[in-house]
């Protein structure tokens, strides 16, 4: 499989063919905790895109223990709502719906009214040949609290970093993708608010076409349910995802800084010796030259390398005992007929 991830335009056609993929019943996964004041006009504004589409589809709300009459309200409309006895998190609630989602197309959004309900057929009409599609929240109208956008950049340009592919939109909360793709992960998937960057991480790490679609982002309905403290915890996160995809991305640019500062500390040291010697010469060699910091920065610089070839070896070993992964949809297949004509298959 070959890595991608693509930035296509709103309304740019995809190769394939999306006709059929609208015909394709899919299930939409609602995760709600105390969302009673914006639940009902979420679920009634997706089955309005969705039938304006013809399109097949069920909608899953799980109520994910909340304290308010979120159940309550979702049951006013035509979704099928599943509750968790205790508060569990998001990523569990998407695994909930997941497990029993009833079509292998899904499709997860927030019930707080930030995301455009009229962008879900788009996205699966692009799942045709993708693994997955993101709704991109780089719209004309983009609603993210100004104190939370120097923690996304910089947990974007991480995860940039350990994926070797842009990433307009790390986690974002409306997605599609196909069951079988994600479930593989569901060991090593948040049960919290990181699932989605998990995820999206998981599937680039592993060569998934991942496809971003550019959405707006709308104000929320309510309180919203992320604090600062999710910034630690999304960072965390992101790391542990580089040990188990990309160890090597982390511990090299760690091991090269240790050993370019200790060459600066080594010059430091030679230089520093050099006015008290009065010239270069072999006696240099009986001196002590070097100063303990320069030497702990080579040997932690080393020591990190070896660290990381150790963990990418590991992976690498334990993968060949693994299962293979599911199939990615990100390639197309062409045969070629008697009169030579080419034809798409598949």
């Amino acid at each position: 499989m070959q890595n991608h991830a693509a930035l296509i335009p709103p309304n740019g056609d995809q190769q394939g063919t999306p006709s059929a993929r609208l015909s394709t019943p899919i299930s939409v996964i609602v995760p709600a905790y105390n969302e009673e004041n914006a639940i009902r006009q979420q679920i009634q504004a997706v089955e309005q895109a969705l039938g304006a589409s013809d399109i097949p589809h069920e909608i899953i709300v799980i109520d994910d223990g909340s304290r308010d009459r979120t159940a309550d309200e979702a049951l006013l409309t035509n979704a099928r709502v599943l509750r968790h006895l205790e508060n569990r998190g998001y990523g569990a609630s998407i695994k909930t719906g997941i497990d029993a989602a009833r079509y292998d197309t899904i499709v997860i959004m927030d019930a707080d009214g930030t995301y455009p309900p009229d962008q879900i057929p788009a996205l699966v009409a692009a799942l045709d040949t993708a693994d997955m599609v993101v709704g991109a929240r780089t719209g004309n109208e983009v609603h993210v609290p100004f104190l939370r956008r120097p923690g996304k950049w910089i947990l974007r340009a991480l995860a940039v970093q350990i994926a070797g592919k842009p990433i307009p939109d790390l986690n974002s909360g409306l997605r599609a993708f196909r069951r079988e793709c994600v479930k593989q992960y569901f060991p090593i998937l948040s049960n919290r608010f990181s699932f989605t960057t998990t995820v999206t991480l998981a599937l680039l790490a592993d060569d998934y076409r991942v496809v971003y679609l550019p959405i707006n982002y709308h104000r929320r309905i309510g309180k919203s349910k992320i604090a600062p403290r999710h910034f630690m915890d999304f960072l965390m996160l992101v790391l542990r995802m580089a040990m188990l995809f990309q160890p090597m991305k982390i511990f090299v640019p760690l091991a090269l800084a240790c050993v370019g500062l200790g060459v600066l500390k080594v010059i430091f040291d030679i230089l520093s010796i050099y006015p008290r010697m009065g010239t270069f010469s072999w006696s240099f060699l009986f001196q002590p030259v070097l100063s303990t910091s320069a030497i702990l920065l080579l040997l932690v610089g080393l020591q990190l390398l070896l660290i990381g070839m150790v963990a990418d070896g590991a992976l690498r070993r334990i993968a060949q005992h693994n299962g293979p992964l599911v199939p990615s949809h990100g390639v197309q297949v062409f045969e070629a007929t008697s009169r030579g004509e080419r034809i798409q298959s598949g």
